[in-house]
Formats: C-alpha cells, structure tokens, sequence
C-alpha cells in the first residue's frame, strides 16, 4: 500500500504575531525570533536525518523565508504555491484580537462564531478556504503519491488540514495547537485517506513559541 507523507511546517515567528494581529494575506515578514526558528527547525531535519522529496512553500514571504532555511542547509529546491496562503480575514486583516471587537464588532462575532459563509468583509468564507486547502492538499498528493513532502504554511490553512485529516466539522472549534515553526505530521493511504500523526511539536526550539491567534 502506497503511505504519502507530509510535514507540515507553521512559519516562524513575525511583528504581528507578536502583537496577536490577524495577518491573513497580509506579506509580514519574519522578526528575528522567527528568523532563528527557521534555522533551528531546518537544524531539526537535518539531525533527525530526514529524507524528503518535495518542498512546498506558500507565496507569503512569512512561509517563503522559513521554506528558505530549509532551502540553504539541504541545498534543494522549493515549489510556490500560492494555495497555501494563510485564510484572507478581509476587513479584520491588519487588526489585534484586542482591537478587532472593538472596530468590526460584527465580522467579528461571525469570526469567532464559526458563520462557514461569512466572508469577513471581502476575504474568504471558512467555507470557500476548506476548499482551497482541500484541493490543494489532493493535488500534492496526487502528484507525489508514495512520497515524503515538506510544506511550509500558515497557522489557520495548517488547522484546516488537521480538521480535513481528522473530520473534525468546520464549525467546530479549533483544538489543534499550531506554534510556530512547529513540525506537523499528515499520512495518506489509498485506503484510509488522511490521518493525523505527530502534532505541534517544538522540541527543536528555544524558548517559548506563539499560538495561532488565526481561528
């Protein structure tokens, strides 16, 4: 049976991260935390002596520079896919969790409700990003079937794979911690379609990690 093998890598750390400010789309750029998160879990890989065929990065540069650690200690190339772009939160993007509730009460509240068709004031409903993660992660892995990949992404489009690989329903609320610059592990057989392996784990790093404030 052929088992399809991914690690799911959350960028490291940035600014708003920081100040837990919603980035969707927004092009953050690391800070120097997430700089050297990038360069301890590429460290990580490399000691574990992991073999991998594929990297994968989103277009966002937040994901493209962690992707980049990988990219200079192992001397391969990286595939851009810009369908592994964080969730767009439209009028909320840019906004603290503070300041949220306070200037967009009601996009807000459709947020943290989990409304599956709201768009947020002209970003994505959760409903029109499953689906982008969904046919995203098939046309990965009908590409690379039988493989081991490494993706770089965002904290939110990490969750919804874990809810696609888990069944988890979209309204439900999110129990799957994503830190960043965390290692993540996804399987897929032709049999039982995706599973959830390893999670969130940041043993390769120093000090604390953020959370995803990204719902």
């Amino acid at each position: 049976m052929s088992i399809t093998k991914l690690c799911l890598i959350r960028h490291g750390e940035t600014s708003w991260n920081a100040d837990r400010r919603l980035q969707g789309h927004t092009d953050i750029p690391l800070n120097a935390t997430g700089i050297l998160q990038a360069r301890q879990m590429a460290q990580a890989l490399k000691d574990i002596k992991l073999t991998f065929d594929v990297l994968y990065t989103s277009d966002l540069k937040r994901a493209a520079d962690t992707a980049n650690a990988v990219v200079e200690l192992f001397g391969v190339d990286v595939q851009v896919d810009s369908a592994l772009r964080e969730r767009h939160f439209g009028a909320l993007q840019g906004l603290s969790i503070s300041e949220a509730p306070l200037q967009e009460p009601g996009i807000w509240q459709a947020h943290i409700a989990r409304d599956l068709e709201h768009d947020l004031g002209g970003g994505e409903s959760i409903q029109q990003f499953a689906l982008r993660v969904q046919n995203a992660l098939d046309k990965i892995q009908a590409r690379h079937t039988g493989k081991t990949i490494l993706l770089v992404s965002h904290g939110g489009t990490l969750d919804m794979m874990y809810r696609i690989a888990s069944k988890q329903v979209l309204s439900a609320d999110r129990v799957a911690s994503v830190p960043n610059a965390s290692l993540n592990w996804l399987t897929h057989s032709q049999g039982s379609g995706w599973t959830v392996g390893q999670w969130a784990d940041t043993r390769h790093l120093q000090g604390p990690t953020l959370e995803n404030v990204d719902l």
